[in-house]
């Protein structure tokens, strides 16, 4: 089961937080071969969404790093939006490793 978080991303600002992969007894699952991938949308059922970079930046540790530019979330619309992030195996196994909410603060400063 994914686990479940909220993130804030403030328009206009450069965006990045980690997220640490563990297995059902807490230890980091090794990501050597994996990729991951993350997005986020308006609802679950709309059909534009908007990538969120998924960069696995620790194999040993299970660390991802999911970041936008400040360029990127300038563009974002505030309000809430849901998101998910995937890895995907070597064998082509695709686990939802955390899901949530991601609310966009709107910005002051252009």
């Amino acid at each position: 089961m994914a686990a479940f978080t909220e993130l804030l991303i403030e328009q206009g600002a450069t965006f990045s937080t980690t997220v640490n992969v563990e297995d059902t007894a807490g230890a980091a699952i090794n990501l050597f071969g994996y990729s991951a991938s993350s997005q986020m949308r308006k609802s679950f059922y709309a059909t534009s969404n908007t990538i969120i970079t998924s960069t696995i930046t620790g194999n040993a540790n299970g660390e991802i790093t999911l970041s936008m530019t400040a360029a990127n979330t300038a563009n974002l619309t505030p309000g809430r939006q849901v998101f998910d992030l995937l890895i995907t195996s070597p064998a082509s196994v695709k686990t939802r490793v955390v899901e949530g909410i991601i609310v966009i603060s709107p910005g002051v400063t252009q």
